[in-house]
């Protein structure tokens, strides 16, 4: 006769499957044999003698029993389960876009491309810098400048290096001020503001139509001229701005000036390079990238032939092999293991390759024509969009835009609440403005969801009053 008390004490003691077993790394007899190679009776004497008590807790990790690898999926399949899906329209850098079936199936799920790392070997890499060398060219042909890299973290890293650059290439004497107009996403802001701190450099936050950098000392007293600007193309808000005088003014005051440009909008909008700016940065996610809760994506770097020797990152460059034929490898390396620090001129010593590739696979596939539809496409949803709202009676802040416009409501709040019951989400810029953001994915139904949801918000406020 089966005793079912013993099975199910045998079964919770048994191991489930040999994830643990595979997946952790050395044996008890291996560790055994390396403390005693250390002179350690334990690991928590190895960790004691290691670890300073400052850092470590006083007390046990308060940790669940562990799970098997397929238990663990299941758990966390449970809680994905309980996410919900809402049509996004925040912008600020990120946009919901259309990833051609061939390039996810193709390079976001091909273990050739996702597992790739820096191609050091360039004689068996070939494909993938060949890859990167058209995402160089594509950011080049939109952003109007000489040079590019291969992709960097992401937007605010990408405008933090810029800063650096600035402050590496300017010609102005005893610069260390840095000036930062109030349209750039928020989060750029921060990341700049942030490396700003150990640099020493100090940091202007305002309005680039009032700023004047001969006038700047009084608030700026310790330290010397302007050295950088770091202006948003569009705005956060929205707003298409003609940065001409100011590239001027700048460069009268020997400053440099870095612009982070929308990619996507340049196939539409003038070129920062042919209004005069030094350095372009941005994101490329909208070209074929897919949202992943914020990230990640692949920044972009392009700058003027000038300063190529100082551009972060890494840069794929033409060559010739032995046999004299054409050949691709990695040129101008800045930041890389075998580079002593000092000699540096980043800190940025990794690529997102993957989503690089992407992005340059994406522009190849749709080439320049249908970038520039796209775009259009966009563009034109989001004139629709105004148009509509005005004709129901609202505000549109922004006159010049891409895909992004700025709307005054009685209580930006209250229409908040409006758009999570209808499982969208809108951005509040203040008490009295939502910012609407639109992408690739945005449809004419879309479009008439929105307007539907800014008519109840007319009828609520009529019910109000």
């Amino acid at each position: 006769m089966l005793d079912l008390q013993t099975i199910a004490t045998a079964s919770t003691s048994a191991p489930t499957d040999n994830f643990a077993h595979r997946h952790n790394g050395p044996t008890p007899q291996e560790v055994r044999d390396m403390l005693a190679v250390l002179g350690y009776g334990s690991l928590d004497e190895l960790i004691d003698r290691i670890v300073p008590p400052s850092i470590r807790l006083d007390r046990t990790l308060d940790l669940p029993a562990a799970l098997s690898e397929t238990e663990a999926i299941a758990k966390l399949r449970a809680i994905a389960s309980q996410n919900h899906i809402f049509r996004s329209y925040l912008g600020q850098g990120y946009h919901d876009c259309i990833t051609p079936p061939v390039i996810q199936r193709n390079v976001l799920e091909n273990p050739g491309w996702y597992t790739a790392y820096t191609p050091y070997q360039a004689e068996i890499a070939q494909g993938r810098l060949e890859a990167l060398l058209n995402f160089q060219t594509m950011v080049m042909d939109l952003t109007g400048l000489e040079i590019a890299n291969a992709s960097l973290l992401d937007e605010g890293t990408a405008a933090a290096e810029a800063m650096s650059m600035s402050l590496d290439v300017s010609k102005a004497k005893n610069a260390h001020t840095f000036f930062i107009d109030r349209g750039c996403h928020p989060q750029t802001i921060a990341v700049v503001q942030t490396r700003a701190i150990p640099l020493g450099i100090e940091v202007i936050l305002g309005d680039w139509k009032t700023f004047d950098f001969a006038d700047f000392a009084e608030f700026s007293a310790t330290n010397g001229a302007v050295f950088g600007a770091l202006l948003q193309y569009p705005t956060t808000s929205g707003q298409v701005e003609d940065y001409r005088q100011f590239v001027e003014t700048a460069h009268a005051h020997q400053a440099i000036v870095t612009v982070a440009a929308d990619i996507l909008s340049l196939a539409l909008l003038t070129p920062p390079g042919e209004f005069g700016a030094d350095i372009a940065v941005g994101t490329t996610q909208r070209l074929g990238v897919p949202l992943g809760f914020g990230g990640p994506h692949a920044a972009y770097f392009a700058t003027k032939a000038d300063y190529q020797r100082k551009i972060p990152g890494r840069v794929v460059g033409v060559s010739k092999d032995v046999h004299g034929n054409p050949a691709l490898r990695l040129a101008l390396q800045t930041r890389e293991q075998h580079i002593r620090r000092d000699k540096a001129t980043s800190n940025i010593c990794t690529a997102q390759v993957l989503l690089a590739v992407m992005a340059s696979m994406y522009a190849v596939y749709h080439g320049p024509v249908g970038l520039e539809q796209i775009a259009q496409g966009i563009h034109d949803r989001a004139v629709m969009l105004a148009i509509g709202l005005e004709q129901l009676g609202y505000t549109v802040q922004t006159i010049a835009f891409f895909d992004t416009i700025a709307v005054t409501v009685d209580d930006a709040a209250a229409l908040l609440d409006l758009a999570k019951a209808a499982r969208i989400n809108l951005r509040q810029l203040d008490a009295t403005t939502i910012g609407i953001s639109l992408d690739e994915t945005t449809s004419d139904r879309d479009i008439c969801d929105l307007l539907e949801l800014f008519s109840e918000e007319e009828l609520f406020e009529d019910e109000e009053t």
